[in-house]
């Protein structure tokens, strides 16, 4: 067979609604300054949808940073991976900073969280090796697990007691084969909102001998006393060995880092090949992150801000009785029962009639009767927004329960 004939022919679970999805529920085209409001389509929306947690994608500082470092380095500076030419004071000002604010030795720059996680976790394993993982982790670790030659076993998602049946079984198997255990989990679960069991993973190594790597992407800046994240939040970031993070998220920016002990991150700088192969992340970036980490330490009144709108969205949602499931962060989950078509319509009535945009989660990423739909607070967001976006939370509710939804046509306005 023809390999392009095969690809057409299974588009995949998500491909396959392309021709019909593609513009309106998936790859749409959101307009504007960044913020709480921006135009979708023509239409002016309040933004639920976006991962700006403490609203520095268009903070005057941040702005005028990003603007100064272009104009004086341009997006070509440093030339070359970071390993033959693409070095700089800069860039490992930046890293010792980060190391600094996890409390960790040193600390790795990554161009991008998804390739940078999957290097990683080729780069501390080899076949010997077992990876134990949280059945939820996120599509980077998992992709990174698939390029592990050796065995890896995957735990119920933060059932500890999962965790510890295979780690024994992980115990048994690097007994036999002289290699070693590393933990995967997340601080913050992207999609849930749960955060990890970071605390209770630790304490299994007092029985078991394993090294646990966390991508706490959504808790970093949000999450403990001083937003660095899940682990500070729980007490045991002197615990997690290897703690990752994104620039996506609370950074409102490109790239990634990876802190822990110093002799660890120089073994990962010279093995970890997305970065020996891979130019290096541009000056603008570098000394914009610096910037953005600068306001994350300084600024503590910016996480207040997003609790703040946090705590009014999640309470305004559970006392209307929605089901926001257990989260413990700023990921607000909303699990709604209906399918595939009911999905459509009542995106489609948010967007066009209430003016609400959010991210919608459907099948196969949930059950097939099940709607999720996943609305991400930020400092930037005011407590009006909350008591609209309620109100309009209270008109799709009734009509999905009476079954408006499900009779309407499928169509996507012009």
């Amino acid at each position: 067979m023809d390999l392009f004939e095969k690809l057409l022919q299974d588009r995949g679970p998500l491909g396959m609604h392309s021709r019909r999805a593609h513009g309106y529920y998936a790859f749409p085209k959101l307009e504007g300054e960044i913020g709480p409001r921006m135009k979708f389509r023509g239409k002016m929306m309040l933004n639920w949808s976006l991962n700006n947690y403490l609203g520095l994608a268009n903070h005057p500082e941040v702005r005028k940073t990003d603007a100064d470092a272009a104009a004086h380095w341009g997006l070509a500076s440093p030339m070359g991976a970071r390993m033959m030419s693409g070095n700089s004071d800069l860039h490992e000002q930046l890293e010792a900073d980060l190391a600094a604010f996890v409390g960790k030795e040193d600390a790795q720059l990554l161009n991008y969280g998804y390739q940078g996680i999957m290097s990683i976790i080729d780069a501390l394993v080899d076949r010997h090796d077992v990876i134990v993982y949280d059945a939820e982790a996120h599509a980077c670790i998992i992709d990174g697990v698939r390029l592990h030659m050796g065995k890896r076993f995957v735990y119920v998602h933060n059932d500890v007691e999962s965790l510890e049946k295979q780690l024994g079984r992980a115990t048994r198997l690097v007994e036999e084969t002289g290699g070693a255990i590393l933990v995967i989990t997340e601080g913050v679960f992207g999609m849930s909102g749960n955060m990890g069991k970071l605390k209770e993973i630790v304490a299994l190594k007092e029985k078991y001998a394993f090294r646990l790597l966390v991508d706490d992407a959504h808790g970093f800046g949000t999450m403990g006393e001083t937003g660095a994240g899940a682990g500070e939040a729980q007490g045991v970031q002197d615990g997690i060995d290897l703690y990752f993070s994104t620039f996506a998220k609370s950074m409102a920016s490109i790239g990634a880092f990876v802190a822990s002990d110093r002799q660890v991150i120089d073994y990962l700088r010279y093995n970890s090949r997305s970065q020996i192969f891979a130019k290096s992340l541009p000056m603008p970036l570098v000394v914009g992150a610096l910037k953005r980490l600068e306001l994350l330490r300084t600024r503590p009144e910016l996480r207040s801000r997003l609790w703040e709108i946090v705590h009014a969205l999640q309470s305004g949602l559970r006392e209307r009785d929605f089901n926001i499931g257990t989260t413990q962060t700023p990921v607000t989950p909303v699990v709604l029962s209906g399918g595939i078509e009911e999905a459509a319509q009542l995106i489609m009535d948010l967007r066009e009639n209430l003016h609400i945009f959010c991210s919608v989660v459907i099948y196969p990423v949930v059950p097939r009767d099940i709607i999720m739909l996943r609305l991400i607070p930020t400092a930037a967001h005011a407590l009006d927004d909350v008591r609209e976006t309620l109100e309009a939370f209270d008109k799709i509710a009734h009509k999905l329960k009476s079954g408006i939804y499900a009779n309407m046509a499928p169509t996507i306005p012009a």
